[in-house]
Formats: C-alpha cells, sequence, structure tokens
C-alpha cells in the first residue's frame, strides 16, 4: 500500500496534545502570536501536552477539533468531560455533592435530581448566551429567558410562597411539597458556574429583588397582573430604592411623592445603581412625602419615567440604570401595603435579598479557589508546579476554610428558613442573614486578594488563562467546571494527597 508523503513543512505544522494529532496551520490564523511562536517554541512536531497546558485549558483545544488529524497509536486518548458532571477537585463542589461518602442533613434525594438535571441546563442553554452576552453587554437573549419563564426557575428563585401556585416546576421535576429554599438554594449557588456576573444580575436579579414586595403587599388586582407580567418575562421589574444622595441610607431618600386631591401621587426624583433598570416595565419605588413618611409606590414606565445605563466595572448586560421620575402620576392604588410603613415594607424585604448575595458570594469563592486549584497544578515555575510552593498550598488551604465556614452558616440559616413563617423569619433571621454577609463578603476580599498572588499577571487581565475571561478571545473562552488534562491526570475524584505530597522546597 502506498504511504503518503509528508513535506518537512508539514511535519512542522502538525503537534501532540493528549495523544492527538492535530494540524495547527489554520490555527495560526487566530492564535495571538501566529504559527511563528508555535515555531519558535520547538513544539511543533513534538509531543506538546504539558506545554500546552502550561498557557493553556482544555476548552481551547475542544473548540478546534476540526483540526485533529489523528491519534498516536497505542496510546489512551483522555475523555471529553461529561456535560454537567461534578468536579473531581477537592473542595470544588459543596460537601453534600462531593464524592467520598459526605452525608447532609439538609439535603434529600429530590435536591440531588434536581441539582443534576438543573446543572445540566445552566451548562446547555445559559452558559453560551451568558459568555456571549458579557462580551457584548447586550440584554440575556429572548430564548434564554422564555425557557427560564416557561420551566418557572424565575419564579422558584424568588423562593416558596403564593407566586408559585399553580406553576408546574421544571416539567414537573419535582413538586411543590419539595420545593423549599434548599432547591432555592441551589438555583442561586449554580450562577456562580457561568463566570458572568453582570449576565446574572441581568438575566434575574431584579425580578427577585423587586417583586416580592409586590406579591406580599399589594392589593390582589394589581398583584397579579404584575407577577404574571414579570414572570412570564413580558414585563420585567425592578426595586428603585437607592439614590445618589441615599445608598445605604434608606431612611434618608429624596424622591418624593406627593399626593393630589384626584387620587393620584405625583412623583418626583432619582434612582441610582437600578439593576435591570433599562429593561424594566414596573419600578417597585421608595418615596418620601410631604409628612415626611416613606411610601413605596408601584410605578408603571410611562410618561415621565426615564431610564439611562450606567456604566459600571462589570458587564452592561445587568442593565443598571439611573432612573429619573418627571411629575410621573401614579394611582393610589399602585401604593404597596397602605397601613403598613413603608420603610418596614423595604427592610423585610432585605433579609431575602441578603440571603441570595451571600449565596452568590460564597459559591463564587468556590469557582475562584477551583480556578486556583486548577492552575497551581497546571502552571510550572522553577521548573515545578506552582503547588510545590507552600506558601501556594497555605493560600489555597485558607480559601477552603473561608468559603466551608460560609457554606455551613448559610445552610444552617436556609434550614431555619425551611422551619419558620416568613414572620419568624423577619424577626429571627435579619440578624444572622447581615452578619454573615458582613462576614462572607470580608472573607471573598481575602480570597480574591490570594487569588491574584496565585494567579500573577493572569489575574487582573480579561485574556489568557485569567479568572475573568473574554469570550470573544479565541485563547481564553471557557465554560463552567471544565478541567484540563493536568488536573485531570493529577485528581482522582478522592485524592487530596498528591497535592499533599508535591514537593516542598
Amino acid at each position: 500500500m502506498a504511504l503518503k508523503t509528508f513535506s518537512r513543512d508539514q511535519v512542522a505544522k502538525l503537534v501532540i496534545i493528549d495523544s492527538k494529532v492535530y494540524d495547527l496551520s489554520k490555527f495560526a490564523k487566530v492564535h495571538p502570536g501566529g504559527i511563528s511562536v508555535l515555531l519558535d517554541s520547538e513544539i511543533a512536531g513534538q509531543d506538546a501536552t504539558e506545554r500546552f497546558y502550561e498557557l493553556h485549558r482544555t476548552e481551547v483545544i475542544e473548540k478546534y477539533t476540526r483540526l485533529q488529524v489523528g491519534v498516536v497509536e497505542g496510546e489512551e486518548v483522555a475523555p471529553s468531560r461529561v456535560p454537567g458532571a461534578i468536579s473531581s477537585v477537592p473542595y470544588a463542589e459543596p460537601t453534600w455533592l462531593a464524592p467520598g461518602g459526605y452525608h447532609s442533613p439538609y439535603y434529600k434525594e429530590h435536591h440531588r435530581r434536581f441539582q443534576k438535571v438543573y446543572r445540566r441546563f445552566v451548562e446547555d442553554v445559559v452558559v453560551p448566551d451568558a459568555q456571549a452576552r458579557e462580551s457584548d453587554g447586550q440584554a440575556p437573549s429572548k430564548h434564554v429567558v422564555e425557557e427560564m419563564c416557561r420551566l418557572n426557575i424565575l419564579a422558584m428563585q424568588i423562593g416558596p410562597g403564593k407566586h408559585l401556585n399553580g406553576r408546574v416546576l421544571m416539567d414537573g421535576l419535582i413538586s411543590h411539597e419539595e420545593f423549599d429554599p434548599f432547591i432555592e438554594l441551589i438555583i442561586t449557588q449554580s450562577a456562580a458556574k457561568l463566570h458572568a456576573r453582570g449576565y446574572n444580575d441581568g438575566l434575574g436579579g431584579g425580578t427577585i429583588i423587586g417583586l416580592p414586595p409586590v406579591i406580599n403587599f399589594a392589593q390582589p388586582a394589581l398583584r397579579d397582573r404584575v407577577v404574571e407580567d414579570a414572570l412570564s418575562g413580558k414585563r420585567p421589574i425592578c426595586l428603585a430604592v437607592t439614590e445618589p444622595f441615599a445608598g445605604s441610607d434608606v431612611a434618608g431618600i429624596r424622591t418624593r411623592a406627593r399626593k393630589t386631591e384626584d387620587g393620584y401621587w405625583i412623583v418626583n426624583g432619582s434612582k441610582k445603581w437600578i439593576t435591570t433598570g433599562t429593561r424594566a416595565h414596573w419600578f417597585t419605588t421608595a418615596c418620601r412625602t410631604d409628612d415626611g413618611e416613606i411610601v413605596v409606590l408601584l410605578i408603571e414606565r410611562g410618561d415621565g419615567v426615564e431610564t439611562k445605563p450606567i456604566k459600571t466595572l462589570y458587564s452592561a448586560t445587568a442593565g443598571t440604570a439611573f432612573i429619573t421620575f418627571d411629575n410621573v402620576r401614579v394611582p393610589d392604588s399602585h401604593r404597596l401595603g397602605p397601613g403598613t410603613p413603608g420603610l418596614l415594607i423595604i427592610l423585610t424585604n432585605f433579609s431575602h435579598e441578603r440571603w441570595v448575595l451571600v449565596a452568590h458570594n460564597i459559591a463564587r469563592q468556590r469557582v475562584i479557589y477551583e480556578e486556583c486549584m486548577k492552575w497551581a497544578n497546571q502552571r510550572k515555575v522553577f521548573g515545578k508546579p506552582l503547588s510545590s510552593q507552600a506558601v501556594v498550598r497555605q493560600k489555597l488551604a485558607a480559601m477552603i476554610a473561608r468559603f466551608e465556614s460560609c457554606q455551613s452558616w448559610l445552610e444552617a440559616i436556609t434550614f431555619q428558613m425551611c422551619r419558620m413563617s416568613p414572620e419568624e423569619q423577619a424577626k429571627n433571621l435579619a440578624g444572622p442573614i447581615a452578619l454573615l454577609k458582613m462576614h462572607a463578603t470580608r472573607e471573598s476580599q481575602k480570597t480574591a486578594a490570594d487569588a491574584v498572588q496565585i494567579f500573577g499577571g493572569r489575574g487582573i487581565t480579561k485574556t489568557g488563562t485569567s479568572l475573568r475571561m473574554h469570550p470573544s478571545d479565541e485563547s481564553a473562552h471557557f465554560v463552567s467546571s471544565f478541567g484540563h488534562g493536568a488536573v485531570r491526570r493529577a485528581f482522582s475524584p478522592l485524592s487530596f494527597d498528591r497535592l499533599a505530597a508535591a514537593p516542598r522546597v
């Protein structure tokens, strides 16, 4: 049989990575350094697995499977990651999900069933859109919003309540009797896998904090109409409390609401840093009356309501807005909780909002740690893995201690939420939730600082191997819970031993 011949130039443009043979000539067009980098690095025509993973992640090469021209005879090819799979990196998952026989008093079989299906949904449906929209700053795509609403995921993110009545949850995956705050916790913490904080806030952040006051305090006819508007995705809602002169000082708000003789409120003022405000149709708005009282009015977008985008340090897909109310007429029927102090309505809403923020914070700390763990075992310095440095292992251990302790406190509070009425929660859990929020956010600052130390310059760049990837960069795009070849070889599902046994210098 005639053998196919290759010129030296052709051979020089082939490379072996994880026992797979690739043609790099086409990749040169998108590689930041071009083909010269590959040739000058003396990796072309060689087994470049180790060199490749010093600078790249597995998903980079997985994007270019079309460039694979063969495999190495007699060598085992590493299997591709299964979408939705549990990470094998130690402590990358909450202990109730980690392999090794951990037990939990909180999570039951239906929680595990829901988690498995929901993570697959996140990876298959939400992650691709999250990465694209995080880059271009546009609103979450219509098909994602519609699917979230169809499955009533947006409704479940608000927690248990009458807004769930008559709704089928995740195509019947769980019943109303099985739904509890731990299901909501699974949904909330899964958002960390998007690697797209701005997108996550833009996808449902405004509804999660803006709709509960309507559910709990609006008149029935108005409540039912607005709930259907918001949870169908047709007319989103947001919470408009924060102002330029009154951030955390809620009692200091200046937006004015003057009552007229014909049963309307005339609203004038402004709100700032309002999540999803640029796209909202309804605004749950805190105002001050001429008598100094605080009232909460549900304002519909229309004449006199103007929203402008605010540039922030994260993606514009969050829809962060500056809102101006100019002589806006609001029916008195749109006042929430007549007879209930407006400040109490706002403060009642804060506990759930803080609980959501804490859950996000802890999950993101865990994701940061996972990225650091992978990088520390992938990156070589002075001829040894970065993880061989004792100071690096100490930083990783400190991260674990932080988010695991915060997770335990969060789950203890969540268990109380399962057992307490809303009134009891308002009385007994406001303090613990506020304290946990303070503790978790301060601990996360330490975790972020340690992560930048481990990543070096890559910790503050958008391209290359970094904590915050830029989806448009061909060499940087990544999805959740991936593993690279070095980690696949370094970690078995149960072991932390290899890291502990790493050489010390």
